[in-house]
Order: structure tokens, then C-alpha cells, then sequence
């Protein structure tokens, strides 16, 4: 009885990880294509990396994280 138990227990872990690695291949298989062309590719990660510092930058400023003073 607690044998199938801990069996079952054990098994989510593998479900957890094979079920998120398939959620990101199926997230980022379309993207791949953009990677094969150096025009594409740059433009890809530049914007990759301004969505990121947008985030970044818009977060900081809703939740007071700046430790700068602004200066008037």
C-alpha cells in the first residue's frame, strides 16, 4: 500500500520536468527559423533585450527601487 504510494509520489517530479521542457520547446521551436538569417538574429535579441530592460526599468520605477534621488 505505501510502496504504490511512494511510487506515484516519485513520478511527479519527472512529470513536472517533462511537461515544462515540452511547454518551452513548443514556446521557442517557432523562434529558431529567425535565428538562421544574421539580419533576423540581430534584430531578434536586440529586441529580446530591450523587452527585458523595459521590464526592468518600468518595475524598478513602480516599486520605488530607484536609490538615486531625483534632483529637481
Amino acid at each position: 500500500m505505501f510502496d504504490d504510494f511512494w511510487t506515484n509520489v516519485s513520478r511527479y517530479p519527472r512529470y513536472l520536468i517533462s511537461s515544462t521542457l515540452g511547454v518551452l520547446y513548443n514556446l521557442f521551436s517557432p523562434l529558431i527559423p529567425l535565428f538562421q538569417r544574421p539580419s533576423t538574429a540581430i534584430a531578434s535579441v536586440v529586441l529580446l533585450i530591450s523587452g527585458f530592460a523595459f521590464l526592468f526599468f518600468t518595475l524598478q520605477a513602480m516599486l520605488g527601487l530607484n536609490t538615486s534621488p531625483i534632483v529637481p
